[in-house]
C-alpha cells in the first residue's frame, strides 16, 4: 500500500515544495504538450504526483527529473508514464444519463433513414464512456437491424487505453449499472465483470492527443461525445478544439460536450439543440 501523502513534506520524498521557477516549467511542459492547464490552486496535486513518481524511480530532484522527461529517447515512456498520472480518469458507466438520453433519441430518430452510424467518443479514459455508447448503439439498433454501427475511442493515456481494451472493471463500479445491461453485456464473477466480446468487437480503442485532432486521418462520426475534457484546457484551446471535432462531424450528426464546459463558442454550421441539463449542437446537413 502506498505511503499516504502529508501536508509537510519528509525527507523520504524526494523534491520538496515546487518553487516558482520549477512550477512554471513544468507548467509550460504540460500545456505545450497536451495542453493541460496547470493552476495556481492544482499546484499541490502537480507537485504531489511529480514527487510520487520521482520517489518510484529513484530522482532526487525536479530538474533532474524534468531533464529525463523532455530527453527525446529516453524520456519517451516515462512522460507516458507521467501524463497517466496528471490526467484525471474520474469515469463511471452512464456518467451523464442526460448526454446518453440524447444519443439514444438520435439514433432512434435516424435509423430509418440510416444504413451505418459512427460514433466517437473523445478522451474515453479506461472505457466505461465509450462501452457505454455501444450498449446505447446495439440498444436502439440492435443484431437485427440493417444499420451497421461502431464507435472509436480516443485517449492519449496509453495505459488508461490498456485497461479500456482488456474491458475488465470492479464489479463494485457497475453498482448502478441496470440489472439487465449487466446481464446482457458482462460477465461477472469473482468480484470482477467483463465485457461480452460481441461488445469489444464494435469499439475501437486509438491514441490521440486531442491537441493533434486537425491533424487525424479520422473521417466523419454522426456522433462525438466528448465529456469532462475540455474543463483542463484554456478557453481559447476549449473553442479551438470544440472546432476541430466539428470539421469531423458529418452533416446532420450530434456533437455532445459537458454542461459548463464552453458557454461562448458559436458555429455557424452547428445549431444548439434545447436542452436543460446537457451542452449538444446538431450540425446543419448538406
Amino acid at each position: 500500500m502506498a505511503e499516504p501523502v502529508t501536508q509537510k513534506w519528509s525527507s523520504q520524498i524526494p523534491g520538496g515544495p515546487l518553487n516558482e521557477r520549477e512550477f512554471r516549467q513544468w507548467r509550460e511542459l504540460l500545456e505545450h504538450r497536451v495542453g493541460i492547464q496547470i493552476t495556481e490552486q492544482r499546484r499541490r496535486f502537480l507537485q504531489t504526483n511529480l514527487s510520487l513518481r520521482m520517489k518510484e524511480i529513484g530522482c532526487g530532484d525536479y530538474q533532474s527529473y524534468y531533464n529525463l522527461v523532455v530527453d527525446s529517447t529516453s524520456g519517451l515512456m516515462e512522460w507516458d508514464t507521467l501524463v497517466d498520472r496528471l490526467t484525471v480518469q474520474e469515469t463511471r458507466f452512464f456518467r451523464d444519463p442526460a448526454g446518453f438520453d440524447l444519443v439514444r433519441s438520435y439514433l432512434r430518430s435516424r435509423k430509418p433513414r440510416s444504413k451505418a452510424f459512427n460514433l466517437w467518443s473523445v478522451g474515453c479514459s479506461t472505457g466505461e464512456e465509450p462501452y457505454s455508447l455501444a450498449m446505447v448503439a446495439d440498444q436502439e439498433l440492435g443484431q437485427s437491424s440493417p444499420c451497421r454501427w461502431s464507435v472509436t475511442a480516443s485517449d492519449i493515456s496509453q495505459p488508461a487505453l490498456s485497461k479500456a481494451r482488456a474491458g475488465k472493471y470492479p464489479q463494485r463500479k457497475l453498482q448502478t449499472v441496470e440489472p439487465d445491461i449487466l446481464e446482457t453485456y458482462f460477465k461477472c464473477e469473482e468480484g470482477w465483470c467483463q465485457i461480452s466480446d460481441y461488445l469489444k468487437d464494435r469499439v475501437c480503442f486509438i491514441r490521440m492527443n486531442v491537441l493533434d485532432i486537425d491533424k487525424s486521418p479520422l473521417g466523419d462520426f454522426d456522433i462525438i461525445y466528448c465529456q469532462n475534457l475540455l474543463i483542463y484546457f484554456r478557453r481559447w484551446r476549449r473553442k479551438e478544439i470544440t472546432n476541430h471535432l466539428a470539421k469531423h462531424l458529418a452533416p446532420g450528426g450530434l456533437l455532445i460536450l459537458g454542461s459548463g464546459e464552453l458557454t461562448d463558442w458559436h458555429s455557424t454550421e452547428l445549431t444548439r439543440i434545447s436542452s436543460e441539463s446537457s451542452l449538444a449542437y446538431m450540425k446543419q446537413k448538406a
